[in-house]
């Protein structure tokens, strides 16, 4: 677990909590511990957010949606034998029994998100 405020939030450790997910904190400065983590966090970095310039938080959104619907829909990935993130869970969930078969995640929502709000551009 990285150490990041959105992992640290109380609504997440509340539905942590709530459906039995165990912390187990990696070791300050030891980022291998945690190597998936760390290499989505980097490419996202280094094709998103070192490269663009965001105007306004709906525009952040709107690039961040952009970027995650293409990287699980639309590009294949090497640790998935060249699949995209979609067409592995899609072939991973078939091979489940119907009855063992994940509904969704939270049962409710415990926390919305940002409200958006009007605000002057910034230059």
């Amino acid at each position: 677990m990285c150490y990041g405020t959105e992992l640290t939030s109380n609504a997440v450790l509340a539905w942590c909590g709530e459906i039995g997910v165990e912390w187990h904190y990696i070791a300050p400065g030891r980022p291998m511990q945690n190597g998936y983590v760390e290499s989505f966090n980097g490419r996202m970095r280094d094709e998103l957010l070192n490269e663009t310039l965001f105007m306004s938080m709906a525009h952040a959104r709107v690039e961040i949606a952009a970027w995650v619907e293409d990287y699980n829909q639309e590009r294949p990935h090497s640790s998935l034998d060249y699949e995209t993130p979609a067409a592995f869970a899609a072939k991973l969930d078939k091979q489940w029994p119907a009855s063992l078969r994940p509904t969704g995640s939270a049962t409710q929502a415990i926390a919305s998100t940002a409200l958006m709000r009007k605000t002057t551009a910034r230059l």
